[in-house]
């Protein structure tokens, strides 16, 4: 208790000593979070936090807007050919990178170049191997010989993993220490765990930023993030508990966004790992959770119960996958025909603070895995930590947060692949998976691409690789004076270009 109360001590002197430098910065727009970005590589992070910080400094060819609809950023516009085989842009003129530098079709070329470079080791290489070569016919124009159909690829590249680097940064420097980007922001500097200072690109080729520029402040105890909002020394803050976010919600002094995210939270079960290399194993750990039970507990019952699509256009119905009405029954008879009517412990791996509720899920699903002898050990790590654990396939469960797309195959090919960047950390594989999804990339008819993924979907939960629990909310809040915020189901703050400050 002493020390519970010394540390709320401690964060009200912090958040005192920060009002102090933001009254003297009319126009720079306060940040807060409670967990701060793992590395400053576009290409190979694959961290929430990560993400949300390199968004504001480097740009892709397309984006997304905040109802998930593709738009140009790099490119203007863009056409497949007839046959589907090849992929052409036209690239917006007059882009200059942080360092006053030209944009043009090499860095295009450049930065995808790197991406599929195995010794790069991207996060979302996988959703580009269909790129065979490509060309500039011109400064402004690329194009993209493929070795197959690829439906998604122009989704793919809606994302921050497939941002353009400047070709001479990456001829010369290591994009991970040498921040240049063509993005509406400018970083200057970042110190980890405390704070990221970011100025205005006053050269950016969009309507914005109507800031002078972003300070990013990490408070990893998100009550106190409330708190500083309350007290007016942060203007804007990124919220991850549901608790702290519901709080919010009848707060006359600030505005609270409640978005339905695409991200899902899953409880990941590595195939690889005895015994959970038996189908009937990890059926039977389906079967004994009650889904809705962990939305309640540990999320407030914000969320709602979700299979492996999160998006509407192709999620199915939960009552069309396997098991996912509780069936202890049905677990225990699983148990006993793989021959562990006993049990065994189950160790999970969670990061501390993404999700904030990663160790309430764990604690619920433990008691419910009681039913059928599985003792649940929970280890919890350093946010860092359990990244470079999750990437090296070092466990034998993890309940985590992933990230959702607006496209089956891209969500999904890093993953379920045989040829997939993060197979060894999916951890299972068969030829039913790997088919399916490869069917899915080349698929043009939408009625019979959703048909493909209904399969891929029902295929996932029947063998259970892993348990997918719920999608929940995101949540953002800024004082009144905060304009033009418009928060996207894929969480991005990409459009973070057009807020200001109505002081």
């Amino acid at each position: 208790m002493f020390k519970k109360s010394m540390m709320t001590v401690y964060m009200l002197l912090l958040l005192l000593l920060m009002s102090s430098t933001a009254f003297g910065q009319s126009n720079t727009l306060i940040i807060a979070r409670a967990v701060d970005a793992t590395g400053l590589d576009p290409h190979t992070q694959t961290a929430f936090a990560s993400l949300r910080l390199l968004e504001l400094v480097y740009e892709p060819l397309v984006t997304t807007d905040a109802d998930l609809n593709l738009q140009p950023a790099l490119a203007t516009d863009w056409s497949f050919s007839d046959d589907g085989m090849t992929l052409t842009f036209n690239l917006r003129e007059g882009v200059t990178f942080h360092d006053g530098s030209a944009f043009d079709a090499m860095d295009v070329i450049a930065s995808f170049e790197r991406i599929l470079d195995e010794e790069t080791a991207s996060a979302a290489r996988t959703n580009y191997l269909s790129i065979d070569s490509m060309e500039a016919p011109d400064d402004l124009t690329v194009v993209f010989n493929l070795n197959t159909p690829d439906v998604p690829l122009l989704s793919a590249m809606a994302s921050t993993n497939a941002v353009i680097l400047s070709s001479d940064v990456m001829g010369s420097e290591d994009p991970a220490l040498v921040t240049v980007g063509t993005g509406p922001f400018v970083l200057d500097s970042w110190t980890p765990e405390e704070t990221t200072t970011l100025t205005a690109n006053a050269e950016w080729w969009g309507e914005g930023p109507f800031v002078d520029g972003v300070e990013i402040r990490i408070i990893p105890d998100e009550t106190s993030i409330l708190a500083a909002l309350r007290a007016g020394t942060v203007d804007f803050a990124l919220i991850n508990d549901p608790l702290v976010g519901t709080l919010l919600v009848d707060d006359a002094e600030v505005t609270l966004h409640r978005t339905p995210t695409l991200s899902y939270n899953v409880l990941q079960l590595r195939a690889a790992v005895e015994p959970l290399d038996q189908i009937e194993v990890r059926q039977a750990i389906s079967c004994a959770i009650n889904r809705q039970e962990v939305v309640d507990s540990a999320a407030l019952g914000e969320g709602r119960v979700t299979g492996p699509l999160t998006m509407a256009s192709y999620a199915l119905p939960t009552e069309d996958l396997f098991c996912y009405e509780q069936d202890v029954a049905r677990a225990q008879e699983l148990m006993a025909e793989a021959g562990l009517e006993d049990g065994f412990t189950l160790s999970v791996i969670l990061a501390n603070a993404e999700p904030p509720v990663a160790s309430a899920i764990a604690q619920v699903i433990g008691s419910q895995l009681e039913a059928i002898n599985i003792t649940v050990e929970i280890e919890a790590l350093e946010f860092s930590t359990y990244v470079d654990r999750w990437l090296a396939g070092d466990f034998m469960a993890a309940a985590a947060l992933n990230g959702g797309r607006i496209d089956p195959y891209t969500m999904y090919s890093r993953y379920w692949q045989v040829d997939a960047r993060f197979q060894e950390t999916a951890g299972y594989i068969d030829d039913t998976l790997d088919n399916l999804m490869k069917s899915g990339q080349v698929e043009t008819d939408f009625e019979t691409r959703y048909e493909i993924f209904s399969e891929f979907q029902q295929h996932l939960a029947e063998t259970s690789p892993w348990i997918w629990l719920y999608a929940g909310y995101s949540y953002t809040a800024h004082q009144s004076y905060v304009e033009g915020w418009e928060p996207a189901a894929n969480d991005s703050f990409y459009y973070m270009s057009g807020v200001s400050l109505n002081r």
